[in-house]
């Protein structure tokens, strides 16, 4: 924090250095400046911030690597030539020059060692604390030494946001290339051990965890995973769908101010509960409570199935369509309101003929989130599910789902050349899959009724 502190004092002494020269210079010159004042300070900032940025990014990346091949130099042939060896020496010299200490007896090597360590990086961190300092100010002299009547600060300044502007969606783009780059070469190499007319169309689910290369072993088919996953979906949209529309529908057309003010952020308080509050609750009070109805009514249902898990996700999604639905329902201008009363429609004629048709967009939108966010959902799958990843159509029974078997397979000691890990990729580049398709029909179906409406 005292770090950033400095930083913001003195890009703000800078900015108005920069602000008052430019003014010093109009009035001594006579003439008018090309830019506002403002942009002359921006232009000393940015020449200050961006070259000792640079500067400290480069030492942040090849620093480390520098000061560790020195270190090296205090092992003896025989530690440096042993790749094992190597390592378990530098983390305990690296321990060590922190202060953590390291167990066992240490030799004197890794002492030295330490030492020399701790004084690299404090020699390093000085050294690049200065160099940021004087190329800052290299920086803010030269940027200085162009100001002048003609100099077209707010050009300059405005080219260096937009680049920023686009580094910064070229950032989240690439984020996600690379995101669906890495599941793509992890799913690929799996099914380099499982048949992918198996895995996609397999109703047998039992990865026999073995060795390496062991890819013949286990079965891994999706379908009982996937028909899981889309089971306790419609469960909790059945449930979160109605309650959630209707709540909306009251919340922006039949309450009053003062119902509203109070009840919508209760009922939004539900979004900000924690899923493993909702997953313990779903096993310890949901599901034998329905355990219980269904022993009275002579049904086997189980305390944690589907149906459970199901449950508790449509009251824990039901903020999302109700707060997204209601914000929409109420940017529906009041103009279609009364017009449609001016005809003769009452209300409930007008809702569901003018305002809904109106914000038909944005209420499948919302009901797409609230899709998206049971599929992913994993805790409470995990505690009220059941965990058993069988082909029923039983709600009543146990079952498992796509983001339970994720964390399934990439718990634990595993080995990530194997199909018993490999296959949390496959796995989770098919929700990628069936995400994305959500979007597609979500986007043909707005498409499609704004153009029927307007």
């Amino acid at each position: 924090m005292i770090v950033i502190a400095v930083i913001l004092i003195v890009l703000s002494l800078v900015y108005q250095w920069g602000a008052s020269t430019s003014r010093s210079v109009a009035r001594s010159a006579g003439v008018k400046m090309h830019s506002r004042p403002v942009y002359y300070g921006l232009l000393l900032v940015l020449w200050c911030a961006i070259p000792a940025a640079v500067v400290y990014v480069l030492y942040s990346l090849f620093a480390p690597t520098i000061i560790n091949s020195m270190i090296l130099s205090y092992l003896p042939a025989d530690v440096a030539g042993d790749p094992q060896a190597r390592v378990s020496a530098m983390s305990r010299i690296q321990n060590l020059a922190s202060g953590f200490g390291a167990l066992g007896d240490v030799p004197d090597y890794e002492r030295q060692a330490a030492r020399a360590l701790t004084s690299l990086r404090w020699t390093a961190n000085l050294a690049i604390v200065a160099l940021v300092a004087v190329v800052g100010v290299l920086g803010t002299l030269f940027a200085r030494s162009r100001i002048g009547p003609e100099y077209r600060a707010r050009n300059r300044v405005e080219w260096a946001i937009k680049a920023l502007l686009i580094t910064c969606s070229a950032i989240a783009i690439l984020t996600t290339v690379g995101i669906v780059l890495s599941v793509l070469s992890e799913a690929l190499r799996f099914f380099t051990f499982v048949n992918p007319i198996d895995f996609f169309f397999g109703t047998v689910w039992n990865p026999r965890f073995s060795s390496t290369g062991s890819g013949g072993q286990g079965d891994f088919g999706l379908l009982p995973l996937l028909w899981g996953t889309i089971m306790i979906t419609i469960i909790a949209m059945l449930v979160a769908v109605p309650v959630g529309l209707m709540a909306a529908i009251y919340l922006s057309e039949y309450a009053g101010a003062k119902f509203r003010f109070i009840s919508k952020p209760l009922l939004e308080v539900l979004a900000g509960i924690p899923t493993i509050v909702y997953g313990f609750f779903a096993l310890v009070t949901v599901g034998p409570f329905f355990s219980g109805i269904g022993a009275a009514l002579g049904l086997d249902v189980q305390a944690t199935s589907a149906f459970t898990a199901g449950i508790v996700m449509g009251i824990m999604i039901i903020p999302f369509v109700s707060s997204l639905s209601d914000d929409i329902i109420s940017q529906v201008p009041q103009t279609m309101r009364d017009g449609s009363y001016g005809l003769g429609a009452t209300r409930s004629e007008t809702i569901r003929k003018v305002i809904l048709p109106a914000a038909l967009p944005g209420i499948v939108g919302a009901f797409l989130l609230a899709v998206s966010r049971a599929v992913g959902e994993t805790m409470i799958v995990v505690l009220a599910a059941g965990n058993s990843p069988v082909l029923t159509a039983n709600p009543f029974e146990a079952v498992s789902t796509v983001t339970v078997t994720i964390v399934n397979q990439l718990t634990g000691d595993t080995d990530f050349a194997s199909p018993q890990s490999l296959v949390a990729f496959a796995l989770g580049l098919t929700l990628f899959v069936i995400t994305l398709c959500l979007n597609v029909v979500a986007i043909y179906i707005v498409k499609k009724y704004r153009e029927q409406y307007e």
